[in-house]
């Protein structure tokens, strides 16, 4: 069996006065309140939208 890598991402900012598409990207993470902890399968897809909003995130 292979054991997937994942990342988890820490939602340290308010998405509140930020360009529509970081909100957006931002609940595609799976993330609600700030301080709140989503844990993700490593893709490119993932590791993309984690450099887009890098500013709101912090990678745990």
């Amino acid at each position: 069996m292979t054991t997937q890598q994942t990342v988890k991402v820490q939602l340290i900012r308010s998405p509140i006065g930020c360009q529509e598409s970081h909100r957006a990207t931002v609940r595609g993470l799976g993330l609600r309140k700030i301080r709140s902890i989503s844990e993700l399968v490593d893709t490119p897809e993932v590791r993309g939208m984690i450099n887009k909003i890098s500013y709101l995130v912090k990678v745990l």
